[in-house]
């Protein structure tokens, strides 16, 4: 049943129309993703269908009595407003409800007015409280805020940063529990650990309608069953999440491109009989002369086009980074503890951790921006850094596009090829009637764009990029992610995007507290290693360069099983039942009302506990299909 739908939306901002004729329908506990471009209209069209912009034409119908949350890109709070209050301020009728009932309460300890009546007041606003969420929504807002990244909830709002207000705003939707929860990018500002949990929450807890506008690929696919494109004013709708949407748009394009194809090839069929002897056009069909021109008049598809990135390399030596037994302090706090890292040419390190652990300041003293508290950094003979920075702070508002990026120089050589400014700026989908804008009148995903294509600018074997994936949309996230793959140089990157780790990185470099471990592989296997509770690799130190030794040459596969095997075979069956038995009685603890009033450790191990379950479940099932097969053959 549908309970938000918009139909006819237009809506202009200046002389642009961002929407036009967009069209949503949003049933009952649905899961929707939204796509599309920077600027192509996201935003916009998730305020109108909360209610908080309105269209220029068309209109929102919404079921009566629908309760709507909404997280804005940029939420507001009163001054003053602490934490928890701003979380539970989401709750108007339970906190109506625990008004009456106070109210009620204290009348009749004064003795005040009617007493059956106060007391069937106070009964009524205590049922009301009840089914609204029960008494001990404080506690579980200060849960939330924790799982978020908030540890307390008693901090004044106004003097917190911009994302962890988000974080804040993020919390009051998710435990307001709506009966539609529309959420911008809810992912930014997050670490990984709370996306992870976040996406547990949305998928197991949650049980309204969501709408969420996000470039999480993992989340998008794990998530909802439908994705929403938002391109050129209107909404395109697919089935399922990310791999399915791009499944279906890759044949909706081919669709498009097989149709101008065939109108073409019309048109050059017409045309040419409309030129064949010139005395008889007055005796031609006025209906297939009117055809040709109604034709030619279609618009063709629109191309749409892409990012182009790529990085400008220069030879490594062996070594272009090393360091030896390194401890990084901030004020009173070790943040890293005896770290020995070596990075050679070619490798492309993930570095993660949690909001707050140090992984901004490691990388400074990484790269000699500040010294360590003790052992020692050194960079190779040959090694020449390009750096981006979270804040972006090497950006001025006040200057142009253009001077930010190209300034003074003449030409810019990447990949081989010389470009002047105006042409380097255009890969960057900067036409030039844009690149004289200021950068402080830019949307978050243009500023991400400036400062990528500043970054980008320098030849350099050593790339370090801290969070650059924040405001950026899925196609440039991709052109990025084939660029730093084909750079030859040494890559290193601060990230919480699970996708973007998977797709780049031969190594994650993990805060474990203060110790920093390398892994081998991408996000997937450092997870996998996790869940299986593998015991914990020994931090990187610097070893010799080495010959590697030539590979042993691959045995044949085996057919059948041996007597150890079959054994194994004739149990596992029972095993992967009680296995996926386990993880059923873990989620169904999740879902109880109780769990959430749990403090917050105990909730960080069940979550453990719950994602090794799962991994086992899988690895038991993967075993016992591995052992079918060649038991089969």
């Amino acid at each position: 049943m549908t309970i938000l739908s918009a139909r006819g939306i237009r809506r202009s901002h200046g002389m642009r129309e961002v929407l036009r004729d967009a069209a949503v329908a949003i049933a009952a506990g649905e899961r929707v993703g939204m796509v599309g471009r920077n600027g192509a209209g996201k935003s916009t069209l998730a305020r109108i269908l909360a209610g908080a912009e309105a269209p220029d034409a068309g209109e929102v119908v919404a079921r009566t009595g629908l309760r709507v949350g909404y997280l804005e890109q940029q939420p507001h709070f009163a001054p003053g407003l602490r934490a928890g209050d701003a979380v539970l301020a989401g709750l108007d009728a339970w906190q109506d409800a625990i008004a009456r009932h106070e109210a009620a309460t204290a009348a009749l300890a004064q003795a005040h007015g009617d007493h059956g009546a106060l007391a069937h007041a106070q009964a009524e606003a205590a049922a009301r409280v009840e089914e609204l969420g029960g008494w001990d929504l404080r506690h579980a807002a200060a849960s939330v805020l924790g799982q978020l990244g908030i540890a307390d909830a008693d901090a004044e709002v106004a003097r917190m940063s911009g994302g962890e207000q988000r974080r804040v705003a993020l919390a009051r939707v998710l435990v307001a529990s709506p009966d539609v929860a529309i959420l911008d990018e809810p992912t930014n500002h997050l670490d990984i650990a709370a996306i992870e949990w976040l996406e547990t929450w949305l998928t197991q807890r949650f049980r309204g309608a969501l709408l969420m506008v996000t470039h999480d690929r993992y989340l998008l696919d794990r998530v909802v069953d439908r994705t929403l494109e938002v391109e050129d004013g209107r909404v395109f709708d697919y089935e399922g999440g990310w791999g399915d949407y791009l499944e279906a748009k890759a044949e909706r394009t081919a669709h498009a491109d097989r149709v101008e194809a065939n109108r073409r090839n019309f048109l050059r069929r017409e045309l040419e009989w409309l030129r064949r002897q010139p005395k008889a056009r007055t005796t031609k069909s006025r209906a297939r002369v009117d055809r040709v021109v109604a034709v030619a008049e279609r618009a063709a598809p629109k191309l749409e086009r892409n990012v182009e990135l790529a990085t400008a390399s220069v030879r490594s030596g062996n070594i272009v980074l090393e360091a030896e037994a390194i401890d990084v302090v901030r004020g009173e706090k070790r943040l890293v503890r005896e770290l020995t890292l070596r990075l050679s040419p070619g490798e492309r390190v993930g570095l993660v951790g949690p909001n707050g652990c140090g992984k901004t300041s490691l990388l400074q003293t990484l790269l000699l921006q500040t010294a360590p508290a003790a052992g020692q950094v050194r960079h190779g003979k040959n090694t020449q850094v390009t750096f981006l920075d979270q804040l972006r702070s090497r950006l001025r508002d006040d200057a142009s596009v253009f001077d930010n990026v190209v300034a003074d120089r003449g030409e810019i050589e990447i990949a081989g090829q010389t470009l002047d400014g105006f042409g380097y700026l255009e890969r960057f989908l900067f036409p030039r009637s844009d690149q004289r804008k200021l950068v402080g009148t830019l949307s978050g995903g243009e500023r991400a764009r400036v400062a990528l294509a500043r970054a980008l600018r320098d030849p350099a074997n050593l790339v370090v990029l801290d969070e650059p994936t924040n405001d950026l949309d899925v196609d440039t996230l991709a052109a990025l992610e084939q660029a730093l793959v084909e750079h030859a140089g040494t890559v290193l990157v601060v990230t919480h995007d699970r996708w973007f780790l998977d797709r780049i990185a031969t190594s994650i470099l993990a805060f474990e507290g203060d110790r920093v471990v390398q892994h081998a592989g991408g996000y997937s296997e450092w997870v996998a290693r996790r869940a299986a509770a593998a015991p914990a690799p020994t931090p990187v130190r610097a070893t010799p360069a080495s010959t590697p030794k030539p590979a042993a040459p691959a045995k044949p596969a085996r057919t059948g099983l041996s007597f150890t095997e079959r054994h194994e075979f004739q149990g596992l069956l029972e095993r992967v039942d009680a296995a996926e038995q386990e993880v059923a009685r873990l989620t169904a603890l999740l879902e109880s009302p109780e769990f959430f009033a749990q403090p917050e450790p105990r909730q960080r191990e069940f979550f453990a506990q719950l994602e090794a379950a799962r991994a086992e479940a899988a690895r038991l099932g993967a075993r016992w299909t591995e052992l079918a097969e060649r038991d089969a053959g």
